[in-house]
């Protein structure tokens, strides 16, 4: 069997292999790729390659203290997180205002009650007279 052959070669521990049965051939999925399941449960990120001391550091120092260029894709990588960090400033002040402006309508309805309660309500009569003295 296939299996068994492929086991000769590879070492078990190496392989992921998943078989299903379609429309009568066998098909492999031999690719492992990374344990995502296990990244997941010790709060890894998805990728490792993302981010990093590998990957944000410079591959190089020059000793008379020039500076290094930028690595592969690393100043697209700084100019994503530049507009990442505009894109959050620009939210939390629009949660800002916008946390202002209900506290500042919620007054101004209190307001327009009290005011509306303060003309309907009012004393009449020997309260009123009474009231006064």
């Amino acid at each position: 069997m296939i299996v068994n052959q492929i086991g000769k070669i590879f070492h078990p521990c190496l392989l992921n292999i998943r078989s299903y049965q379609t429309l009568g051939r066998l098909k492999w999925k031999t690719d492992r790729g990374l344990d995502q399941k296990w990244r997941k449960e010790r709060g890894l990120p998805l990728n490792p390659n993302v981010h990093g001391v590998l990957t944000d550091s410079p591959d190089y120092t020059f000793l008379d203290g020039r500076l290094t260029p930028y690595g592969v894709g690393q100043k697209m990588r700084i100019l994503k997180q530049k507009e990442v960090l505009s894109q959050v400033i620009d939210l939390t002040e629009e949660v800002d205002f916008a946390v202002e402006r209900h506290n500042r309508l919620l007054i101004e309805e209190e307001n327009k009650k009290k005011a509306i309660l303060d003309k309907k309500l009012k004393p009449k009569g020997l309260a009123l007279l009474k009231k006064k003295k």
